[in-house]
């Protein structure tokens, strides 16, 4: 593996993996979390630094990450920094197809002192700086100041990140990551065409949904391994695209979920895999709405030292920084125009006559939002209950 899009890949599954405990609807941004994780990673040393690269894949992006983060002499090709400034970038270039951002940025106590060459290397790569706030005397005006910049980088669908009693005296740092996105359908539904139908959620469970329907051609492809079938639809310009994996049958998620890695989701879902044909495709109008608090599921995944015996000595000089929280909060709206998603992660601390297939979701499925230039799953989520 060197590429960031891999690593990514691979931490979103390990991540899925936790949540999928749950029967719940599932929905999160994988690059949102880890970007701010890249930025711990900037001014982590030591074990801290070796248990983030490893718990996110990146120590199989390029050999001694760790070490060059530390010292901030990321300059050579491949380092996952350098690799997180050229995605940002691309992210972030300006487009009318779509609105598509990316934001990052620091809140810092304003009576402690960072370290130059750590805050000049996070301008660089992952193009944010810090804001001085007053945690220690005024952690609950700080707290709404961080609340209402998250608002406004996610154009007010992410509200009250951080709860009251999130932040208190003691808190030294803040790193927040915010995605937000709004496409269009390059093929509209017609909303004429939308009518309620049942969704299963099992076997013997169903509710009514609000179906929207269309007949055209998508990208598609049948996983006969896994009994379900995958299809791409994109949105206008074709630089993004809602890949959906729907299993057979009602009941056939969790064989789907079993079987799910990295290399396969990356198999299943490449262009070489699928087809162009004409699909009869019903897919609900849906809104998801996520929260975690993601210090526990990355403690057990093997990230442990950043909440406790941390050294982020590259930050600030000195050990007695620790991470407090890792908040991610993640919205996704579809609807017969296209799609809304938003997420946040914070760290305190033409074909002639091709066969029909029918693409019926009203049933569990999986889907994730992708940047196809990078092959970055930005959003990545489980539908499993209107």
């Amino acid at each position: 593996m060197n590429s960031l899009s891999e690593a990514n890949t691979q931490f979103l599954v390990d991540l899925f993996q936790q949540f999928r405990k749950s029967e719940n609807n599932i929905f999160y941004s994988p690059i949102s979390i880890t970007t701010a994780l890249g930025m711990v990673l900037l001014g982590a040393k030591g074990n801290t630094a070796q248990q983030i690269n490893k718990v996110l894949h990146f120590d199989q992006i390029t050999e001694n990450t760790t070490e060059k983060a530390a010292t901030y002499q990321v300059d050579k090709s491949g380092n996952v920094h350098q690799q997180f400034q050229k995605l940002l970038t691309e992210l972030n270039k300006s487009t009318d197809a779509y609105e598509l951002k990316i934001a990052n940025k620091l809140f810092g106590e304003k009576t402690y002192q960072f370290l130059k060459e750590y805050l000049d290397a996070m301008k660089k790569y992952y193009q944010t700086s810090v804001e001085s706030v007053d945690f220690a005397k005024a952690p609950e005006e700080s707290r709404k100041k961080i609340n209402s910049w998250v608002e406004s980088q996610t154009n007010e669908k992410i509200k009250n990140l951080f709860p009251n009693k999130t932040i208190d005296r003691d808190t030294k740092l803040v790193l927040v990551n915010a995605i937000y996105f709004k496409g269009q359908w390059e093929t509209k539904f017609n909303k004429e065409d939308t009518k309620e139908e049942k969704f299963w959620s099992n076997k013997n469970t169903y509710k009514p949904v609000q179906m929207m329907r269309q007949y055209t051609l998508f990208n598609f492809a049948l996983l006969e391994d896994v009994q379900a079938k995958v299809l791409e639809m994109p949105y206008k310009a074709k630089d993004l695209s809602m890949i959906v994996l729907l299993p057979n049958e009602p009941d056939g998620l969790q064989k789907l979920e079993e079987k799910l890695t990295a290399e396969k989701l990356m198999k299943w879902t490449s262009l070489q895999n699928m087809r162009e044909v004409r699909v009869n495709l019903h897919l609900p109008r849906f809104k998801v709405e996520e929260a975690y608090d993601l210090k526990d599921t990355l403690s057990t995944m093997g990230m442990v030292d950043v909440f406790g015996d941390a050294d982020l000595s590259g930050m600030a000089g000195s050990r007695d920084l620790v991470v407090s929280h890792v908040l991610h909060k993640a919205f996704v709206e579809v609807t017969e125009e296209g799609a809304k998603a938003t997420a946040v992660t914070v760290i305190t601390t033409g074909v002639t006559s091709p066969p029909n297939e029918e693409f019926h979701c009203n049933h569990p499925f999986l889907f994730f939002i992708r940047q196809n230039k990078t092959n970055s799953i930005l959003f990545f989520g489980r539908f499993s209950s209107p």
